[in-house]
């Protein structure tokens, strides 16, 4: 053999050689796998837990009504300011008083009259009666007299009635309010005509309490029917409002009524709260949003909403098995803060990734990791 064969021969070996160490660490390699993926888990645990149901709703007054005239005329006096508190009975509007009070004083004129005429008729009457006894006077005479009593009797009647309607249209040409509340800005000014049973002068609504009205599913009636039904006090804490600022209002309501009927055009039914109002913060048209509180059981899984993961629809998080993850599907309920209820899919003490999630795969191996609230103090990084 020459020495340029067995220079090859050397080469050769050489090359052969890498290839089989290069083939040993990469076998090497494979079976060592990926690096396992540092995350946190928790363990599921079972408790109590409370949260609301929130339902866009409306003030309404309890009691509203609008101030229409009772009788024409124009307006001579206006007794409050628009937007006042107002009370039961206080003086709202006058209309021109002089044309009824003339009519009233012609009315009573009109009735001293007919009882003028009934005691001249009743006193023929008696005369010609006892004249009658004696046959001194004719029958027809007496019967005559008879007649004129009874047109005279009723003759007052017509002129009482009389009285009563002026003084009915008297008494309307003041209009008075008719309960506590709050009325409105006034539509008429002083001078302006208004017509019975048309003009609208202004409203008046109650304001303590008021009426918080929203519809909920129709699904939802046997709750609030034993709601409703609760007499207990539990409902002091249920029902509470957040107003439009989205501050909570400071005072509690309780459910009064459910409507009589479901709209079948939305598949919901009305329900109406109550709330107090001493400060008159709440107004009628103001909108909100109703809180129902709800308390479950202690047998209710909380788990961290962080820690689930959404696909094509379904939900699911990654339960710890040994040094390896398996990716597990669940049915969610209610969110709470940062937390959300599990219905189905879990059970209390198994351990479940809330950190690291992403990382993640079904099977993946995991290294696990002390929470961050409960490691040591970490030492500042240099400038």
């Amino acid at each position: 053999m020459t020495m340029i064969d067995r220079s090859r021969e050397t080469v050769l070996l050489v090359i052969v050689s890498v290839l089989l160490a290069s083939c040993s660490e990469n076998r090497s390699a494979e079976q060592k796998g990926p690096p396992p993926i540092p995350v946190t888990a928790s363990a599921v645990a079972s408790g109590a837990a409370t949260y609301y149901d929130t339902y866009p709703a409306t003030v309404n007054a309890l009691d509203q009504v609008d101030i229409r005239p009772e009788v024409s005329g124009y307006i001579t006096e206006i007794f409050f300011k628009d937007g006042q508190n107002i009370r039961k009975g206080q003086k709202l509007y006058e209309i021109d008083q002089r044309q009824f009070k003339a009519a009233y004083d012609q009315a009573l004129a009109n009735l001293n009259v007919a009882k003028s005429n009934l005691a001249k008729a009743r006193q023929d009457a008696d005369r010609y009666r006892d004249l009658a006894r004696h046959d001194a006077v004719a029958r027809q005479t007496l019967e005559h007299a008879t007649a004129d009593l009874r047109s005279a009797n009723m003759q007052v009647a017509a002129a009482q009635a009389n009285v009563k309607s002026v003084q009915t249209n008297l008494r309307y040409s003041v209009i008075y309010a008719p309960f506590d509340g709050t009325i409105g800005i006034s539509l008429v000014k002083l001078g302006s005509s208004v017509v019975a049973g048309q003009t609208l002068l202004n409203t008046i609504s109650s304001n303590n309490p008021v009426a918080v009205d929203c519809a909920v599913d129709e699904k939802l009636i046997e709750r609030f029917t034993r709601l409703l039904q609760d007499k207990s006090g539990d409902q002091d804490s249920t029902f509470s409002i957040v107003l439009p600022d989205q501050s909570v209002y400071p005072y509690q309501g309780r459910l009064t009524l459910i409507d009589r009927s479901v709209d079948p055009l939305t598949g919901t039914i009305r329900i109406r709260t109550e709330f107090p109002n001493p400060q008159n913060v709440l107004r009628t048209g103001l909108t909100c949003d109703l809180r129902v509180q709800t308390r479950t059981s202690t047998g209710t899984l909380l788990i961290p909403y962080k820690a689930v993961i959404e696909q094509m629809g379904e939900y699911f998080v990654f339960v710890v098995r040994g040094q390896k993850v398996s990716q597990q599907r669940v049915i969610l309920g209610r969110s709470i803060k940062d937390m959300i209820v599990v219905n189905e899919g879990l059970t209390p003490g198994e351990q479940i990734v809330t950190e690291g999630v992403q990382k993640l795969r079904d099977n993946a191996t995991v290294v696990l990791a002390l929470p961050e609230n409960v490691r040591g103090p970490q030492s500042p990084k240099p400038h």
